[in-house]
């Protein structure tokens, strides 16, 4: 939720005058064009149960702020983990030094917002904590008597909820709660002497309630030996430059990696993206649409209003294969002369914003899944991504699969393992050549890491089909 008026200075009404700091901020972001000062608190559980024991029950609370003044193409950041007028008095001489005296006018705030996109109370006191803990056993026990291959389980449960206030030099205050929940399931089978893995699981900002439904975990637990199922009958996978269809939901990591990053505003104002300068102009194969979209109720990756306060929005990036948006956080908008996007982002409050992504997705198209696969003369069917490596400048991406299958003639075949995927966004993008009418967001897994700071995001798409990928594998 966000305030604007006669706000308490939440949560830390008891650390910190609002009048001071507010007097302590406008003088540090005297002459400069914005600022805010960002107080987090932050609590969160984490239980693994691998191997028959619970390895790992951990809780963890922190807190801190950060003051921020910004002059021009400069930000002066300081942070602390004391709450105190004399460190916010620290902070904000720190700040000023880095901007220096200047004649700057400070931008107008963002708007306020009545939003609410998920709950705002804690998840971690959803369930007792010997519940959670029988929960995980039960997983456990569930999973091995599923398949007598199975010889390892691991089962993690995490739930935490971040409170940030940020307080603007016009005194503005913006609040938001955050929840999150995530449960993950992984499973290694043996047989013949041949150990395969298996993972999945998910959440988003809801409470651990229906994570911890017996119908949901079962499921979850099922498709992790699914998956390692299918790995312990892959062969190796081929190599060569290939026609490649890509699974719905997870597999838009890809996306996210190879053409998401490029699209935020920061490396195209510094000319650093393989799409600056190209706005206006056809990126992508007709009919490709890609959204980040932070406003989807109860999504890992949205989020009520950014990290600057912001409330965040839903920004069309590419339209039918036209460049029409970046991502922009209050900084990068108002040196390119935009508007801000609400995709000003930061890991903690010891980090400053920079443009994140959010929920970023590939609206459908008109073709079945099994149309496209059929018309797939040889080639490579991938269902499910690990990791990935992109190089912003040009877009060039190598992705490893997890779960990945060999077409010939439109049929899927054998399962197949150690394939990667090389190439590079613009070029990918320019080739895909069917769109599916399946699009679906993942199940809540993803984190995405620049400059150092993580941040929680999700990612979706329809089946596609792009023509001429290097497939990487050990079979020539």
């Amino acid at each position: 939720m966000t305030s604007t008026e006669n706000a308490p200075f939440r949560p830390f009404e008891t650390l910190l005058d609002r009048e001071s700091a507010l007097r302590t901020l406008q003088e540090a972001t005297l002459g400069a064009d914005d600022g805010e000062i960002f107080l987090e608190r932050r609590r969160s559980e984490a239980l693994v149960f691998d191997d028959g024991r619970l390895k790992t029950a951990s809780y963890d609370a922190s807190e801190g702020f950060g003051l921020r003044a910004v002059r021009g193409e400069t930000a002066g950041y300081a942070h602390s983990t004391e709450i105190s007028e004399a460190a916010l008095q620290r902070a904000a001489g720190t700040a000023r030094l880095a901007v220096g005296a200047g004649g700057g006018t400070l931008a107008e705030g963002p708007a306020a917002t009545n939003q609410r996109l998920y709950r705002d109370d804690n998840p971690i006191s959803d369930a007792e904590f010997p519940l959670k803990i029988q929960t995980l056993r039960e997983i456990d026990a569930f999973a091995r008597a599923l398949d007598p291959r199975v010889v390892q389980v691991s089962a993690t449960l995490a739930a935490s909820l971040q409170e940030v206030t940020i307080l603007r030099p016009d005194g503005t205050i913006v609040a938001d709660s955050r929840p999150m929940s995530r449960l993950n399931v992984s499973v290694i089978v043996e047989q013949d002497g041949r150990r395969e893995q298996g993972g999945t699981g998910g959440g988003g900002r809801a409470g651990l309630d229906g994570l911890l439904d017996r119908t949901h975990w079962e499921g979850v637990t099922r498709e992790a030996l699914r998956i390692a199922l299918v790995n312990l009958e892959a062969e190796p996978a081929p190599a060569g430059v290939m026609d490649v269809v890509l699974g719905p939901g997870w597999p838009g990591i890809l996306l996210h990696e190879a053409i998401g990053h490029g699209l935020e505003g920061d490396a195209n104002r510094k000319g650093t993206s393989a799409f600056a300068g190209l706005m206006g102009q056809r990126i992508a194969s007709p009919g490709v649409t890609v959204l980040d979209d932070g406003t989807i109720p109860d999504r890992r990756g949205s989020i009520t209003v950014d990290d600057e306060g912001t409330p965040s929005h839903r920004n069309v990036l590419i339209e039918d294969g036209i460049l029409v948006g970046y991502m922009q956080d209050r900084q990068n908008a108002r040196l390119m002369g935009v508007a801000p996007t609400g995709n000003g982002r930061r890991e903690s409050y010891a980090h400053a914003p920079m443009p994140r992504m959010t929920n970023t997705y590939m609206l459908a198209g008109d073709a079945s899944p099994e149309e496209i696969l059929s018309e797939l003369k040889d080639g490579l069917y991938a269902v499910g991504f690990g990791g990935g490596q992109v190089d912003i400048t040009n877009g060039k991406f190598v992705f490893s699969c997890t779960e990945a299958y060999r077409v010939k003639d439109g049929k899927v075949g054998a399962p197949v393992k150690g394939a990667t995927l090389i190439g590079d966004g613009p070029t990918a993008l320019s080739r895909i050549t069917a769109i599916g009418n399946d699009m679906s967001l993942d199940p809540g897994i993803g984190n995405c890491g620049k400059a150092g700071q993580w941040v929680p995001v999700g990612v979706g798409q329809p089946t596609l089909r792009i023509g001429g990928l290097t497939v990487g594998g050990s079979a020539a």
